[in-house]
């Protein structure tokens, strides 16, 4: 193949990626979001900008969601009011939108975001299937969101990232993270790597499966709506968020646990998705 073919290939690929993850109006809003001159929450050097601009979020960002899944509330809260089945890329452009935001837009422009999300929080209420109420506003509830989707997108960096972090970045990280945390209504969020899982350890008793997040997980990892020509890849991605869950997450889920190919046959797979992810971006940076 020709190096042009190459590149128009790389140019489509990476125009496609970007369209699925970020919508229709993502080249409109990158432009705005890194372009609009003005203060920001992070500087260019923080870890929080290498973590989130790198490939290997797209592995971390479905990782987050199984993990999240696992606590009976939130799980309510998404069921009676996510339309994650009739408009899946729709709910991951916005996220992902919220996250560039937050993350690389004018403090003005975050602020904004932030506000947003809780005007939206506070009208997510109802009552979960054990007959406990929920409040999508509620700092509990909050923080395990946080606390899952931060694990999960370090721990997809660690392992999938073009430059993993060092300890020091590592708890850099978490204390970025905190910053929007505490935006967004969490009450004194972990900023560090170590209290990062002290706070999981802390919140297992209050984690299970149930019937939501079991239907939630097959949907997501099973049967989302995509092209025949992309069913191959995400499977292999699917199966790459799956292998960096813990061994107590899987069985509330109902998802294997198979060590050695994890580490040998998915890892390299996780490694070859991730790198291809990367290189088709590129080119639409």
């Amino acid at each position: 193949m020709a190096l042009y073919d190459i590149g128009t290939v790389r140019t489509r690929m990476g125009s496609a990626l970007f369209g699925m993850v970020a919508g229709p109006e993502g080249p409109e809003n990158r432009a705005r979001i890194h372009g609009t001159p003005g203060p920001r929450w992070f500087a260019e050097d923080r870890p929080i900008r290498r973590v989130h601009a790198d490939a290997s979020m797209f592995v971390g960002g479905l990782r987050a969601l199984l993990l999240q899944s696992l606590h009976p509330l939130a799980m309510a809260g998404v069921a009676d009011h996510s339309d994650y089945r009739g408009d899946p890329w729709g709910r991951l452009a916005r996220t992902s939108t919220f996250l560039a935001v937050t993350t690389f837009g004018t403090a003005a422009d975050a602020q904004r975001a932030v506000d947003r999300v809780r005007g939206i929080h506070r009208r997510i209420h109802g009552t979960a299937p054990d007959g406990r109420r929920y409040r999508a506003s509620d700092p509990h509830l909050l923080e395990w969101v946080h606390i899952a989707e931060v694990d999960s997108f370090l721990r997809a960096h660690q392992l999938y990232g073009s430059a993993p972090l060092d300890q020091r970045g590592r708890d850099g990280y978490v204390a970025d993270t905190a910053r929007v945390a505490e935006a967004l209504g969490v009450l004194d969020p972990p900023r560090s790597e170590s209290e990062l899982a002290e706070r999981i350890r802390a919140y297992r008793p209050a984690l299970g499966g149930t019937a939501a997040a079991r239907d939630a997980a097959r949907f997501l990892l099973l049967t989302p709506p995509l092209p025949v020509l992309a069913r191959a890849p995400y499977a292999a991605l699917a199966a790459t968020a799956v292998a960096m869950l813990p061994r107590w997450a899987r069985g509330p889920l109902w998802l294997p646990y198979l060590p050695p190919v994890e580490a040998t046959v998915v890892r390299s797979a996780g490694h070859v998705l991730v790198g291809g992810i990367r290189w088709a971006m590129t080119s639409s940076g």
